[in-house]
């Protein structure tokens, strides 16, 4: 499919909010570029979902938002980054375009966990459907083939910060049973990874629960800095990548629903345009 060759700004996807944890990261280290964030709210949560249905979903908003002129997309999302990407870069691109990019969140963060770890006992709080890909224990092998990896499910923890209840009382004895329950399963872990985009916001209830000496990993700032890096080392991409300090926000969602709950991740008023990726 054709696309245009005029310079653009780099796509931030997500299935819904949490994405917007990893453009803040990235915005506050590359602020010069331009952003193009779709959420894809109405299909949202894409834990439970298939392999099959998460492709297809994020294939769906990788066109889009070449069509719509970017050429780096981030998949902000580490469902789609596990289930998604690599067909996306393996099959999809060659035939849409060789010279556009798909890059995950996924392997920005095990890039580091090695120089995190002191006992080589990592931990993986994520969604279900990040768990069962494996897709860190798998990341983290091919890296660091002495690091054990250990995973717990969340299922509770995106509810939480999306009806902005992270703070309450309430949120206290789901996220120190999932944190009670991956040091059970391995009480030598030293570093937990925060695998989903969303958690970053129950940071200080995770920090509550978790033994001191335990690091907490969110991805926002490795991401960043992954792709900081990643655009010095291709130049032919950077130049792709219009500087003028803006963003648009799409969203498959209502526009004013979205606006509303993006509120809990950005301290900043912002338009948002609907889009229809079916």
């Amino acid at each position: 499919m054709p696309f245009s060759d005029s310079p653009g700004p780099i796509g931030i996807f997500d299935s819904g909010y949490g994405g917007l944890t990893i453009l803040h990261a990235i915005r506050s280290m590359l602020p010069q570029y331009d952003y193009l964030y779709l959420g894809d709210n109405a299909r949202a949560p894409y834990g439970s979902r298939s392999y099959d249905v998460v492709y297809e979903f994020t294939r769906q908003a990788v066109s889009k938002l070449f069509d719509m002129g970017c050429h780096l997309v981030i998949l902000a999302c580490n469902t789609a980054s596990a289930k998604a990407l690599r067909t996306i870069q393996q099959n999809d691109l060659p035939n849409w375009d060789k010279q556009r990019r798909v890059l995950g969140i996924i392997r920005p963060t095990t890039e580091v966990i090695g120089s995190l770890t002191n006992s080589r006992h990592i931990g993986v709080l994520a969604t279900e459907g990040t768990i069962r890909s494996e897709s860190y224990t798998l990341e983290v092998r091919k890296l660091f083939p002495d690091i054990h990896v250990t995973g717990v499910a969340c299922p509770f923890w995106v509810p939480l910060v999306e009806y902005n209840e992270f703070e309450s009382p309430g949120a206290d004895y789901f996220v120190e049973k999932r944190i009670r329950q991956l040091l059970q399963k391995d009480p030598q872990i030293d570093t937990i990874i925060l695998g989903c985009t969303h958690y970053p916001l129950l940071m200080n209830k995770i920090r509550q629960f978790t033994p001191q000496g335990i690091q907490i990993v969110p991805q926002g700032e490795y991401v960043a800095r992954s792709l900081k890096d990643y655009l010095q080392r291709h130049d032919d991409i950077q130049r792709k990548c219009t500087e003028g300090g803006r963003i648009h926000y799409l969203t498959t969602e209502h526009p004013q629903k979205f606006k509303e709950n993006a509120q809990i991740f950005l301290n900043e008023d912002i338009l948002v345009e609907h889009l229809d990726l079916r």
